[in-house]
């Protein structure tokens, strides 16, 4: 057991460092390298479509409304996103991918896709419920984790 431990621990810790390095790498080519790691995520959490307003994007994130106006802000002036207010509300701000902001989104999609497909290419269908456990006691983790702070 003591051994099973330290593998889980040492490939745990590796993936995860590696995953937001290799992303990075990934993701930010030559098109998108005015983007970070963040900003990408945040492209990733506007989403398609007609947007969403603020709050729910900052919830998607887990970060304040303020911590995304900072990130928001710049990717209005990069041009990834533009933001409209709301007819009924003028408090409430929308956010919307342009298309520029879409081209980006589909390409850290795309990544996604190619690391999740190969995964899949890897395992038998009995490994399936296997592996969701695990990637399901890990989200708790998270989560639990994330809550306690």
């Amino acid at each position: 057991m003591e051994d099973a431990y330290k593998v889980i621990n040492h490939t745990l810790v590796s993936l995860i460092n590696e995953i937001w390095e290799l992303e990075e790498k990934a993701i930010i080519t030559e098109e998108f390298k005015d983007l970070s790691n963040k900003d990408m995520h945040v492209i990733e959490a506007v989403g398609l479509g007609d947007g969403n307003n603020m709050s729910a994007i900052a919830k998607k994130l887990n970060i304040t409304v303020g911590s995304l106006t900072t990130a928001m802000n710049s990717l209005v002036n990069k041009k990834y996103v533009e933001r409209r207010r709301s007819e009924e509300d003028r408090r409430v701000v929308f956010v919307k991918l342009t298309e520029k902001g879409v081209k980006a989104y589909r390409h850290h999609e795309d990544y996604h896709r190619q690391m999740t497909q190969t995964i899949l290419d890897k395992l038998d269908e009995d490994e399936l419920p296997v592996l969701l456990k695990t990637l399901d006691a890990l989200g708790d983790f998270f989560k639990g984790y994330s809550e306690k702070k």
